[in-house]
């Protein structure tokens, strides 16, 4: 019998009594306590932890992955891990509600930078936290006008202002397993609204799974799944009892939702600032996630370390992932440009081409790849996989070409060149406004630049100043900011300066367990080299027990686990 077997279509006609049964549970949902609230997320834990396992198996044999396989560990990762950390730290910040009032942030964990914005490091959260991600420091900047003095008033407003009940529609990702529940729970629990989920036919198979852990809020009409594909969806949406929207996709979805069909009259609408979805749209659209690389004293083996983890940046999940590396930015005359590239091509070959189970994606790869002149192919495809494909030396005068411009959703690393050689300040000057104003996106970019170049106060204050200036959502610094996904206590979402008619990468934040207000961006740093390595590093052999050990840790943390768990992290 199969696991991932989608279910059939909602009909139509059930989609009305059925939202506004969530609409009614909606009300008093509002009303729930604390303790009951508290209770209800300990009570999913670990009814999600009892599905986790033949959820992981059905997204393998979706995907063409033994389940058997260390590759199943990143169905292990981005799945259960996510969710059930989301779970856990969803009630300990409504524990501090209880104590405090807010999700509690130390004094000595918040900061004032040069420009006047506050900064909360919240990650790790404590010595014990610090096991998932070793020597990662994460923090929240917020937009002027939060202070210090005045944070507590930026959090969980819903605990604070309870509105009279609200239904989200969520328009669940098809891509990775846990953003349908994951933003679901965000919505319930940050900002108390009932949801209606509507799995994405690509993943519908885990929407059973979903049912199953989450029928204590089912039962309280404030949770339901719907499928099928655009009719249903748009039924759902437009809906009267349906206040809000949600949706992870794509923004060429976004903008039919929200201007209508592409042609004049969408463009006029948008022109004029008229939407035809007169309703609350949240988003998180994609990206072209740029990898820039600061010139500095590189030894062979940290670049060998970076181009191992920028090829994991690729090869995760086949690359459908919204923030999977797909642009390497270095200085055009670097002399150690070559070898970074050499390195992640090394690197992929060490796991094998992988199934192009999303939609469409073999025409995306052969449009990004035909005619490409010095085209690296990596890997040995058979019947339904794709290769990697490295296209180096892309000239970034180019500025519409689809690298630049289209997000690939398929195998495939960019590499470009911008003028420069060896300055870490000039190529900085160059390298910001480049990836802000010619690629497209604004969900997450990644800084690599070493610690010997950071002992320069000049080259410290163009870092700094790029981590500042990039209109990003999430700067990672050394490492990839899927962390930060990972991560769920560090919001997740597009830069805040985006439009609805320039949407990019989306609005709104999810993940987000400190339940933060007027945020800007989050910044994520590691060291350049690390023991032991990311699991995402291709080749890795312990990342699938390591997968199932830190699910476990997340439904009870223990010290005791912990040697188990840094046994399998360093079976590389």
């Amino acid at each position: 019998m199969t696991l991932a077997a989608a279910p059939q279509a909602t009909p139509v006609s059930s989609m009305d009594p059925l939202v506004r049964r969530i609409q009614e549970g909606s009300r008093a949902w509002v009303k729930v306590s604390l303790a009951e609230r508290i209770a209800l997320l300990e009570e999913l834990r670990r009814s999600y932890h009892a599905v986790a396992e033949p959820s992981v198996r059905a997204a393998c044999e979706a995907k063409g992955i033994d389940p058997d396989s260390p590759i199943a560990g990143e169905e292990w990762l981005a799945g259960p891990l996510v969710v059930l950390r989301n779970l856990r730290l969803l009630a300990d910040s409504l524990r501090d509600i209880q104590r405090h009032g807010v999700p509690r942030i130390p004094a000595s964990r918040l900061s004032t930078l040069d420009t006047g914005q506050l900064s909360a490091r919240i990650y790790p959260a404590n010595l014990l936290d610090s096991i998932l991600l070793p020597r990662h420091v994460g923090e929240v900047r917020f937009q002027p006008g939060v202070t210090a003095a005045n944070l507590h008033e930026h959090q969980a407003s819903f605990y604070r202002r309870p509105h009279e009940g609200r239904v989200c529609a969520v328009l669940g990702g098809g891509n990775v397993n846990s953003i349908p529940p994951a933003d679901c729970l965000y919505k319930l629990f940050v900002e108390g609204t009932a949801c209606v989920l509507k799995m994405n036919p690509v993943n519908a198979y885990v929407g059973p799974f979903l049912e199953k852990a989450f029928a204590s809020l089912a039962a309280r009409n404030v949770f339901a799944v719907v499928y099928g594909g655009a009719e249903e969806g748009a039924a759902l949406i437009h809906h009267p009892d349906v206040d809000e929207v949600h949706i992870t996709g794509s923004d060429r979805t976004h903008d039919a939702l929200m201007w209508g069909p592409p042609g004049p009259e969408s463009d006029a609408r948008r022109a004029r600032n008229e939407p035809l979805l007169k309703k609350t749209l949240s988003s998180e659209l994609g990206n072209i996630s740029p990898v820039i690389v600061v010139p500095g004293p590189y030894t062979e083996g940290e670049l060998r370390f970076q181009g191992n983890s920028i090829a994991g940046m690729v090869a995760n999940n086949a690359s459908f992932n919204c923030n999977s590396a797909k642009l390497l930015v270095q200085p055009r005359d670097w002399r150690q440009r070559g070898q970074l590239v050499d390195a992640v091509q090394a690197s992929l070959g060490n796991t094998r081409a992988r199934r192009a189970w999303y939609p469409g994606a073999e025409q995306r790869w052969k449009q990004f790849t035909e005619g490409r002149q010095g085209l690296r192919l990596v890997g040995t495809p058979g019947q339904g996989e794709l290769a990697f494909a490295l296209l180096p030396d892309v000239d970034p005068s180019q500025a519409q070409d689809r690298v630049f411009r289209q997000e690939p959703w398929c195998t495939v690393l960019s590499e470009t060149g911008l003028p420069g050689a060896d300055d870490p300040v000039a190529f900085l000057e160059q390298a910001v406004p480049f990836v802000n104003d010619k690629v497209w996106g604004t969900l997450c970019a990644t800084l690599v630049v070493h610690p010997q170049s950071l002992k320069d106060p000049a080259v410290n204050a163009a870092v700094e100043k790029a981590i500042r200036n990039l209109r990003y959502g999430a700067v990672a610094v050394n490492t990839w900011p899927a962390a930060v996904f990972a991560l769920s206590s560090l919001p997740w979402g597009g830069h805040p300066s985006v439009s609805p008619q320039d949407i990019q990468s989306g609005l709104g934040w999810v993940h987000n367990t400190y339940m933060f207000e007027d945020i800007e961006k989050v910044v994520l740093r590691a060291p350049l080299t690390n023991f032991p390595p990311a699991p995402w590093v291709p080749g890795h052999r312990g990342v699938a027990t390591l997968g199932r050990k830190l699910a476990d840790f997340e439904l009870a943390p223990s010290w005791l686990k912990v040697p188990g768990i840094a046994a399998a992290a360093m079976r590389v």
